[in-house]
Order: structure tokens, then C-alpha cells, then sequence
């Protein structure tokens, strides 16, 4: 039986590490140079707040007296 060869594996490892990381950096850089920029995936990043409730969550208190 035939001793494997790690060399070879290992360099397929770091060739594959490799790869992988500069198709994330082609990513990154066509996020950054999209028309829409870095926040362009999520729509509601533009969205005014919404001050209807108090920054607590809890709605205002009527004042109803029985």
C-alpha cells in the first residue's frame, strides 16, 4: 500500500484557503463599489425611526378614571 502524501494535501488545504478568501475580498470590494453601498442589501437601514412608542416599549397611559 502506497504511504500518502501529506505535502500534497496540505498545499490543496491552503490553495483551497486561499480561494475562498480572496472570493470574500471580490465580494466585499462589489458591495463597496455597488450603487447602493455598504447597507444596500437592507431597505429599512434608509427608513426614518419610528417615535410613536416611548424608547421603553411600553404605549403611553391613558388617563381613564372609573
Amino acid at each position: 500500500m502506497a504511504t500518502p502524501n501529506y505535502n500534497y494535501e496540505k498545499r490543496q488545504r491552503e490553495l483551497a484557503k486561499k480561494k475562498k478568501k480572496e472570493e470574500k475580498l471580490r465580494e466585499r470590494d462589489a458591495r463597496k463599489t455597488s450603487p447602493e453601498g455598504e447597507f444596500g442589501q437592507n431597505p429599512d437601514m434608509n427608513a426614518e425611526p419610528d417615535h410613536s412608542q416611548p424608547p421603553d416599549g411600553d404605549a403611553p397611559a391613558a388617563n381613564s378614571q372609573p
